[in-house]
């Protein structure tokens, strides 16, 4: 019998070997949309464009990719099965386009590789693919993402029906790796370690929280319960933060390397705050990209295998990242 611990780890384990011991992660992508010109303005966020625009969605992928990527980030974050229903689609349309979102970033990374091992001078190693699967809080696109309150009815059960079928989608799909993000709570990170546990995923996870204060998850629950809760699993091979201000990083990684021997993943965000109510970027302590750059040197020495960028950060952002890295 397999050790499902190293049946799942090694995957991941090979690449951040393979890049020198630290990984480099994609970085914003509704944004990047935006300045191709799609529209967003939408509960869907940028899986609207798996509908229409999936070509700018490879678009991107190759921009990250070409900025040293290691890893891409499908565009289903916000892409659900319910959601999908709610733009008058039918349940099979709704699954097809969220098997699109594993197909278009695998593609592009294809794509990129095929032309990258002709060149001689070829650094890039082969990158991964995770398919991104975004909060119960994402598809209610009310801030609780940003809360972590789903209020007194939402419970363990009902977090698992909800990912479940897309979870089994993606899964067939054929993705690299499984990416649950912006994880606000402790109860939906349960929920997200018993639905591998039931559904016999064998492909590698990771679980990303957020934060709002640096010191526990936006519901108030603590960093400690939550990784009490991702070191019972196997299956998640990975476990950090994102979608967070990028000035708690250095002491959550610190903090992390006490509660758990995972592999720890950072990609925080610019440092601007997400005014859910206005639909609106605000101002407040951000990091500019050769402050990106400057930092990952110290989240990797802190013990960070894997960096990247979340929201309002680019390809210029993950190309210093990557370069820093480097050196």
């Amino acid at each position: 019998m397999v050790n499902m611990k190293t049946e799942t780890n090694s995957l991941l384990q090979d690449l951040i070997d393979t890049v020198g011991g630290c990984a480099v992660t994609d970085g914003g992508f509704g944004t990047q949309l935006q300045l191709h010109g799609a529209s967003i303005n939408d509960p869907l966020w940028s899986a609207l464009c798996l509908i229409k625009e999936s070509h700018l969605i490879k678009k991107v992928h190759l921009e990250y990719l070409e900025a040293g990527a290691n890893i891409l980030v499908t565009s289903s974050y916000q892409a659900t099965i319910p959601g999908f229903l709610s733009k008058g689609m039918t349940t099979e349309e709704a699954e097809l386009l969220l098997s699109r979102s594993v197909k278009v970033a695998v593609e592009a990374r294809d794509s990129f590789w095929d032309l990258a091992k002709t060149n001689p001078e070829n650094k890039h190693a082969k990158a991964l693919v995770a398919a991104s699967i975004g909060s119960y809080g994402a598809y209610l696109a009310d801030g609780s993402e940003y809360s972590g309150y789903y209020g007194e009815d939402v419970s363990l059960e009902n977090l698992k029906d909800f990912h479940r079928r897309r979870l089994q989608v993606l899964v067939e799909a054929g993705p690299d790796l499984l990416a649950f993000e912006t994880i606000p709570n402790k109860l939906e990170a349960q929920a997200c370690v018993e639905l591998l546990e039931e559904e016999n995923v064998k492909i590698p996870s990771w679980i990303s929280f957020s934060t709002i204060d640096g010191e526990n998850v936006p519901s108030g629950d603590s960093f400690e319960d939550c990784l009490e809760v991702v070191n019972k699993s196997n299956r998640v091979v990975a476990v950090g933060i994102n979608c967070s201000p990028p000035h708690f990083i250095g002491n959550i990684i610190s903090k992390f390397k006490q509660l758990t021997k995972k592999v720890i993943i950072v990609y925080p965000n610019s440092g601007e705050i997400w005014d859910g109510k206005a639909k609106k970027w605000l101002p407040s302590e951000c990091f500019d990209d050769n402050e990106f750059g400057l930092h990952a040197k110290s989240w990797r020495d802190l013990g960070a295998k894997i960096i990247g960028g979340c929201c309002r950060t680019t390809p210029f952002t993950i190309q210093l990242i990557s370069k820093a890295l480097r050196e």
